[in-house]
């Protein structure tokens, strides 16, 4: 493996006035965009944290060591008779303030198309220096679940202490890996609590922005960190949300008996832990990622 240094470059002198503050007992989150994410729960997420708490860069990784430009092209604009700007892509971490005043950090950025293993290793260092104990993200994952009922959640940990999470039971199921996960193991490896937490949202709006499943999702996450982390706005999006999700809804005849279907199993499943199979699961998780790679090929 090539050197995990040579990916990081650290902001003077923000970092290591940070770093000297911040001995042990700091959290961070990470939110790698490009892998699944169903109803844009954890974009949604991380652009609600930068937007609502205050916040710096204070580390990059060196993201052309990682970045596939042909698979993913960055935006670039032009200009009437030049180019004029573009838009990299940019792997970042950020010191930020929650609502308590506690800083932590957040890492956001594309998920690595290369280098998985070295770029896991950076984050190690930097972890390590920083004093960090506990590890989190938060995505979404497309699964048979209706809308009108609450949002439920799968946590993972490196700890094994997150099982109360897990209304609906999913058992042992292959799926294909992310950095988030790789990372996970990683950090959980070298003794930091690291844990996932999984928000479901129905199949059929794992596309689109599902605002329920966003605040569900960071209400958990505020909880297993101890995080103070921003609402604002997100109940009132969630709302509007299912307003116009209804409203769709009722237009189709075929959308309301395929959404009645599925509020009969859940009722039933919550109660007898009778939720589709690892291998059904597995099968929407793969429809899922082909479905997003035909758009992104468009």
């Amino acid at each position: 493996m090539l050197d995990p240094e040579q990916l990081l470059e650290r902001t003077e002198p923000a970092y290591f006035e940070f770093r000297d503050r911040h001995r042990d007992e700091l959290v961070l989150l990470h939110f790698f965009e490009g892998f699944v994410d169903a109803g844009q729960v954890g974009h949604t997420l991380s652009k609600q944290l930068l937007a609502h708490c205050e916040h710096e860069v204070i580390a990059t990784l060196d993201v052309d060591q990682l970045h596939d430009y042909r698979s993913r092209r960055p935006v670039m604009t032009f200009d009437t008779d030049h180019w004029d700007a573009l838009r990299p892509p940019e792997l970042l971490l950020h010191r930020v303030v929650d609502g308590a005043g506690t800083e932590f950090v957040v890492i956001t950025g594309p998920e690595p198309d290369m280098q998985w293993e070295r770029a896991s290793a950076a984050v190690k260092i930097l972890a390590g220096e920083l004093g960090v104990s506990t590890a989190a993200t938060a995505y979404g994952i497309p699964i048979g679940v209706p809308h009108t009922r609450p949002t439920t959640i799968t946590g993972h940990s490196s700890e094994g202490d997150l099982s109360q999470d897990n209304a609906l039971w999913l058992g042992r199921i292959e799926v294909p890996g992310s950095i988030g996960s790789m990372l996970e193991m990683r950090l959980g490896e070298v003794g930091v609590r690291s844990l996932g937490l999984a928000t479901h949202v129905p199949h059929y709006l794992s596309a689109a922005p599902f605002g329920q499943a966003v605040l569900a999702a960071t209400r958990r996450l505020s909880e297993v960190t101890g995080l103070e982390l921003p609402l604002d706005g997100l109940a009132e999006a969630a709302q509007k949300n299912l307003v116009e999700i209804n409203t769709e809804m009722e237009s189709s005849a075929e959308v309301r008996q395929v959404v009645a279907g599925l509020e009969e199993q859940y009722d039933s499943g919550l109660g007898t832990q009778q939720v589709p199979s690892a291998q059904e699961i597995g099968a929407e998780f793969e429809r899922f990622l082909a479905e997003r790679d035909k758009g992104e090929d468009r």
